[in-house]
């Protein structure tokens, strides 16, 4: 494995449209995003840790954080490895009583384990050349511009300015939630039902 970079987790949003979520991570350095689309269970694990969100119970990500500390290992980094056949290839890397252990993952498990234990999150530059975006905000892109995220795939907001408060449902902007407020609109006009108005 080549160079790796450093990421940030940006955002994690829903595409309203298709219900796909996508978790978007941010060169740590450089104006460059990297979006992974990712199951709802484990966008709403990364969102809840990241709006400072707790649960009655521990869900499956803080047992294995705690399962971790109770033998005695901590997880040292996580890495986005590699990109094959439009899926993305994780390592989780732990310090075991001094001992480098790698795992294979999911990205999405990774992200959703890094974010509950501070651990660094990096990306293989190859990866990154391969499926980054790059945004220059000088060049007129405002943050809430569509994205095509890969060829053909549906269109989400990347956020630059995360802010922790915006939930996971929402694409936190005016104009999008003026959509969004049509659109249940809509929804609450269907649930009258025949006859009912």
């Amino acid at each position: 494995m080549g160079r790796l970079v450093e990421v940030v987790v940006e955002s994690v949003r829903v595409h309203m449209l298709s219900n796909r979520h996508v978790i978007i991570l941010k060169d740590a350095e450089r104006d460059r995003y990297l979006p992974i689309w990712i199951g709802a269970w484990e966008a709403s694990a990364i969102a809840m840790k990241l709006q400072g969100l707790s649960v009655e119970r521990p869900i499956t990500h803080d047992l294995f954080v705690a399962a971790l500390e109770a033998l005695g290992a901590r997880i040292h980094h996580i890495v986005i490895a590699a990109l094959a056949d439009e899926t993305y290839h994780a390592r989780l890397v732990l310090d075991v009583g001094g001992k480098s252990v790698e795992l294979d993952a999911r990205p999405s498990d990774c992200v959703a384990l890094a974010v509950r234990t501070q651990t660094q999150i990096l990306v293989a530059e190859e990866v990154l050349e391969l499926a980054g975006l790059g945004s220059d905000p000088d060049e007129g892109e405002s943050a809430g511009s569509d994205v095509d995220l890969a060829g053909g795939r549906p269109r989400t907001s990347v956020d630059r300015d995360y802010r922790r408060e915006v939930p996971i449902e929402s694409l936190g902007e005016a104009v999008v939630d003026e959509r969004l407020d049509m659109f249940r609109d809509f929804i609450n006009s269907l649930e009258k039902g025949p006859g009912s108005g």
